[in-house]
């Protein structure tokens, strides 16, 4: 914590991990993603600026996912963390190679992005952390240990068996289970009401739940409200 002009500066870190749907559905909806997921550095630090503080931390991720029963090469890649600004590039080069291809039936391995996602090395300094998880999925997805997820030779190191099994992960409170720190994790999930993100924003805490239809894209409101909701909260 710096003191500057006899009043304390603090030091925010916020990490956020982009969990994309990249199945051929999506193929309309991921070109409006990237182009907010590209903007989305400038945007909050307008946005944070505009509340008089600064970000001395924001580190960016993605994690672009399919489906392992259907194409398990490509189920899933995962990205490191991008420091921005240094590493700025990579993060926009990353986004900008996504293709929107395959995928299969309609439930998606959305499950397994999002744990993935909720393993992520977190910042663990500085005196406040913000550390957000964000899936934009235009489908359902596959129940948690099913066999035609599971037998994929790529399948997910380490995913749980079940949603109660991931809910734990998630935590309330202080569980010893829990992955994440409670006070610093925020989801937000842009997907249509349908298992299990209904479910996920019935039960879990600190997430919010945006319902979304099919091929509609993502809303200029929709990035607004991810960008109000990590400046709000820090």
């Amino acid at each position: 914590m710096n003191v500057q002009n006899g009043r304390m500066s603090l030091k925010y870190a916020v990490d956020i991990v982009m969990c994309l749907d990249v199945t051929g559905s999506m193929d309309q909806t991921l070109t409006n993603v990237k182009n907010s997921a590209l903007s989305f550095p400038n945007r909050l630090a307008q946005e944070m600026a505009s509340k008089r503080r600064s970000i001395s931390s924001l580190r960016l991720k993605v994690i672009a996912f399919r489906d392992f029963g259907h194409c398990a090469h490509d189920a899933i890649m995962e990205s490191p963390f991008f420091g921005v600004p240094d590493d700025l590039n990579a993060f926009e080069r990353t986004v900008r190679e996504l293709e929107a291809d395959g995928g299969g039936d309609e439930p998606e391995s959305g499950l397994e992005a999002l744990a993935l996602a909720m393993r992520s090395k977190w910042e663990t300094g500085l005196d406040r952390r913000r550390h957000v998880i964000v899936v934009f999925t235009d489908a359902s997805a596959h129940p948690l240990g099913d066999p035609k997820q599971t037998r994929a030779a790529t399948y997910t190191p380490d995913a749980p068996s079940t949603l109660d099994e991931l809910y734990a992960q998630w935590g309330h409170g202080q569980s010893r289970s829990a992955l994440m720190d409670n006070s610093a994790k925020r989801l937000l999930i842009f997907a249509p009401e349908a298992y299990p993100w209904t479910d996920i924003a019935d039960d879990w805490n600190h997430t919010l739940f945006f319902p979304s239809d099919a091929g509609e894209g993502l809303k200029e409101w929709e990035m607004d409200e991810i960008v109000a909701t990590i400046a709000n909260s820090l």
